[in-house]
């Protein structure tokens, strides 16, 4: 498929994530989302309040990041922090799976955490996306979250927070491979996010291919401006 420079800015979460970003650099971010027309602007929870204000009337929703990067919160807390984003102004949630559940076989409290998460966001209309973290996960342990996700069905699966510190040789973001797999477990049942090292226009095209639906990404502009090029 090709797509417009529009079209292919509603796929894109553009991403600011970094703890050091000042008011003014989220502030930016949030005007230029404005002028690309992206999804949304994926970012802390802390200065929600403020991308809520340049964002207001504008159909860039505000993308939260839950228990982000690590995941470790308990159950309870991400709970909260996501209905306190919502609260706040998020028009979507993504939140880290607890990964030290999944490489222990703690299926039970992974269930457990997806489903509350989603019904708290779904109970209040808003997008759930679950994050895997796939470079600390086997195969295996990516079918399982699979498994798990049809379950529950959060709006989608995501590959990665980016942030993630594998071992050495190992990818820490997207891989057409993981977008390929988690697209043969769950069908076209839930979506798939494609999230960590994409940066160029070619790279999240073909993870679209793949399979993926949304691509989260810091480099929104450049992938949108290389439609043209």
């Amino acid at each position: 498929m090709t797509y417009t420079s529009a079209q292919m800015a509603k796929l894109i979460d553009q991403t600011l994530l970094r703890p050091e970003a000042s008011y003014a650099a989220i502030e930016e971010h949030c005007r230029t989302a404005l002028r690309y027309g992206f999804k949304t602007v994926a970012i802390n929870n802390a200065p929600i309040p403020l991308a809520k204000k340049i964002l207001e009337g504008s159909q860039v929703l505000i993308d939260a990041a839950i228990s982000f990067p690590l995941g470790q919160c308990t159950t309870q807390v991400k709970v909260f922090e996501a209905i306190d984003a919502i609260e706040k102004g998020a028009g979507e949630v993504d939140y880290v799976t607890n990964v030290s559940a999944v490489k222990s076989g703690d299926w039970d409290l992974v269930l457990d955490e997806m489903r509350r998460i989603a019904d708290a966001c779904h109970e209040r209309g808003i997008p759930v996306k679950v994050i895997f973290e796939n470079c600390y996960l086997t195969d295996d342990e990516k079918k399982k979250l699979c498994e798990i996700a049809l379950k529950v069905r959060p709006t989608f699966i995501k590959t990665s927070t980016g942030f993630g510190t594998p071992p050495a040789g190992k990818a820490i973001g997207a891989t057409l491979e993981d977008v390929r797999l988690m697209r043969s477990c769950v069908g076209n049942e839930i979506r798939i996010k494609a999230a960590g090292g994409i940066r160029d226009t070619a790279t999240a095209l073909a993870m679209i291919e793949a399979g993926a639906s949304r691509i989260g990404t810091s480099c929104g502009v450049a992938i949108v401006d290389g439609l043209a090029e």
